[in-house]
């Protein structure tokens, strides 16, 4: 039995129970979002598994993983450490260079988040051209990958050939999801049809042996602000809707990857409004967007603005952005600020969606411990502790931008029935 086969009939388990307990949301309730493919359970085995959809707070990914170009080890596991630190909810492997398979298992080994993996990507790498791929070692990649213990797969299968020979000279920047265009270079060098299109029902075969969940991949998203939302996102998100379902019927549990990449700002309160309702509310996983295109090196803060109204309006599922964006691979340092500004995009989100009090309440609790200058108590509420003791040491009354006239401190004097005295 699968999880959502679990919950189709309404049977109990410890994952449903540790979720309940974790967002403080009545079973009841987990099991009839589940049921309907309005939110999924994510499991990793002997780890706690987490939920991604309404009615629980937005999650979030980070991508690790070595590249063609630069393969270090064990900075990727200290990755992996300062992202799980951080507060991360889930990890990518996108590992290309190296052993692939001997990362991907220290990455298990060191980890208690679930794990996704783009299985496209390391067949690129073990064909080791685009006319080396075959549909035998895409299958091949995806069983192993299920074997050591991944938990989502991300599969781009929401487009065609046929939408691929229409897309010639409509896009400034065409096609920008690295799995997609493996994908689709390998459909057009071969002139085949999607080989997950095609063999989509054995892919679901081996998702329900597994118990993994699906996760349709954002092939046709915008790689600018000016390649506009169109007729080829609106296909893919379409297909990918269709396709949830059928993988449902076949007890396996899908999340829908859109709307991530360029997207203006103007246009996306509406598009999200209208994708979750293509695709009956179901999670929705998004990578930013960044609204914006002129901000490299600090595409984090950009993302960070788009994922808050994406949070806020409907996306379940955010993707961490670092500053490297573009430019480079991530270095530790980098994957510590795209999560920080991810969770505060998703803390926002969340206000939006629940309102001031939810869940743990740390804006309320950090609001009175700072007026009342306990700096110890305000930063252990705070997204990280470790930064503003940088800048004010916990031994210190007063802060250095107001010193003695502190606005708070007059405050309290004022309003707090404090003994008079000379301001």
């Amino acid at each position: 039995m699968t999880i959502l086969e679990d919950a189709l009939k309404k049977k109990v388990t410890d994952d449903f129970r540790q979720i309940a307990k974790d967002e403080k949301v009545n079973i009841n309730t987990i099991l009839k979002a589940v049921s309907k493919g309005q939110a999924v359970i994510i499991k990793r085995i002997n780890n706690k598994p987490v939920g991604i959809g309404f009615p629980f707070r937005t999650k979030i990914n980070v991508n690790i993983g070595t590249s063609t170009s630069l393969v270090n080890v064990d900075t990727e596991l200290e990755k992996v450490k300062v992202a799980e630190k951080f507060g991360t909810d889930t990890l990518s492997d996108l590992s290309m260079g190296g052993k692939i398979d001997l990362i991907r298992k220290k990455i298990l080994n060191i980890s208690t988040v679930p794990i996704t993996t783009v299985p496209i990507y390391q067949v690129l790498t073990e064909a080791n051209s685009i006319e080396g791929i075959t549909d035998d070692l895409i299958f091949k990649v995806i069983e192993n990958h299920l074997k050591d213990g991944i938990s989502s797969l991300v599969i781009h299968s929401g487009f065609s050939l046929e939408d691929l020979n229409r897309m010639k000279g409509k896009r400034l920047m065409g096609m920008v999801s690295k799995g997609g265009s493996y994908t689709a270079a390998y459909m057009v060098n071969n002139s085949v049809e999607n080989p997950f299109l095609k063999n989509f029902d054995k892919l679901l075969e081996i998702l329900n042996e597994y118990d993994a969940i699906l996760n349709l991949g954002n092939a046709m998203r915008s790689g600018c602000i000016h390649d506009k939302i169109d007729e080829f996102q609106f296909s893919e998100i379409k297909l990918n809707s269709k396709l949830a379902k059928k993988a449902n019927k076949k007890g396996v549990q899908v999340i829908i990857e859109s709307l991530g990449g360029h997207i203006m700002a103007k246009d996306l309160i509406k598009y999200l409004k209208l994708y979750k309702k293509i695709t009956n509310n179901r999670p929705l996983f998004v990578s930013g967007p960044i609204p914006t295109d002129f901000a490299p090196g600090y595409d984090h803060i950009a993302a960070a603005i788009g994922g808050a109204f994406a949070s806020g309006f409907g996306a379940d599922y955010l993707c961490a952005i670092t500053p490297a964006e573009h430019l480079c691979l991530p270095t530790v340092e980098d994957i510590k600020k795209g999560l920080i500004s991810c969770r505060i995009a998703a803390h926002v989100g969340d206000s939006f969606k629940f309102g001031l009090n939810y869940l743990f309440n740390d804006d309320l609790h950090l609001s009175k411990y700072r007026f009342q200058k306990n700096w110890k108590k305000q930063f252990e509420h705070s997204v990280d502790p470790t930064e503003p003791q940088k800048k004010h040491p916990i031994s210190e009354d007063v802060c250095s931008m107001c010193g003695k006239y502190c606005a708070l401190s007059i405050s309290q004097k004022l309003f707090n029935n404090k003994p008079s005295t000379k301001f």
